[in-house]
């Protein structure tokens, strides 16, 4: 992988964490347009990148972050119950806790055999079709629903938003479409949903590639042997980085303004072009 190849991934990877068009599924046919195919070359790369779109969230959402961290060690008189989930807790202590509830499904896939079953599904592209085929009608569903909106994101509804992250760890199905068409559906307040659907993923990102990094130790894998320089893992990082800031701050505009319509198209004309292209390949 050179640093063009690198430069172009790693802005796919910014930008499509969190557009709701998967990732994954942009990385699997950018990397095949490539030519990029070796998985010691793709291990180490899409660590950096994933690491990489953390902390443009990180930098993004820094007031929330800190307000959930103040607020996750006030007592006294500086405590004020909650109104809403559990009333022993503050508003920032519930806001974490169903952040913690909301990993408990991906974090069941990530550690059991599912795993394997998934990552052998990157292989095929033709899966990575379907799959955006399936959020370009998760966002269409979403968008025409129109349910009661609540007020705050409860326990129940941050764990149904779990399971639709853990099922988003298919390739072509997005995760922050999967997350917000999920809460959209739900009830959930457009204004509150994009901030919550990234600052959830942060800790299974971050647990994602210490597993990957330990599993590419573990294999031996020598990242100066494998074809990919230091120069391209940099220029990936800092085009992911960047572009990861730009596309989280467009991204929670747009989710409060509604227009994830758009993006369903777009996922269905991806789709079937990729499922064209692979059945005549």
């Amino acid at each position: 992988m050179d640093w063009l190849q690198a430069l172009v991934m790693g802005i796919f990877q910014g930008l499509t964490e969190y557009l709701p068009v998967s990732s994954s599924g942009h990385l699997a046919i950018a990397g095949e347009l490539l030519g990029v195919e070796d998985p010691d070359q793709i291990m180490p790369f899409t660590i950096a990148v994933h690491v990489a779109t953390v902390l443009s969230t990180l930098v993004i959402l820094w007031k929330e972050i800190v307000w959930l961290l103040t607020g996750l060690f006030k007592r006294g008189n500086d405590f004020k119950p909650s109104t809403h989930g559990i009333s022993k807790l503050n508003d920032e202590q519930n806001y974490l806790l169903c952040i913690i509830i909301s990993m408990i499904p991906v974090g069941i896939v990530g550690l059991s055999p599912l795993k394997h079953i998934v990552e052998d599904a990157f292989n095929s592209l033709m899966v990575v079709g379907v799959c955006l085929l399936v959020t370009s009608l998760l966002l269409s569903f979403s968008y025409f629903a129109k349910p009661r909106e609540k007020e705050h994101i409860g326990l129940v509804d941050a764990f149904i938003i779990g399971i639709a992250q853990a099922v988003a760890v298919l390739p072509g199905l997005s995760r922050s479409g999967s997350t917000i068409g999920t809460g959209l559906i739900l009830g959930d307040k457009k204004e509150k949903l994009a901030q919550f659907s990234f600052l959830m993923v942060i800790p299974p990102i971050l647990g994602q590639a210490l597993l990957s990094t330990k599993d590419m130790l573990e294999e031996g894998v020598d990242v100066a042997m494998a074809g990919i320089s230091p120069v391209a893992l940099v220029v990936g990082f800092l085009a992911a980085f960047i572009t990861g800031c730009v596309a989280c701050k467009w991204m929670i505009n747009l989710v409060k303004r509604g227009k994830m319509i758009y993006f369903a198209i777009y996922c269905a004309i991806v789709g079937l072009s990729v499922i064209i292209w692979q059945s005549f390949a």
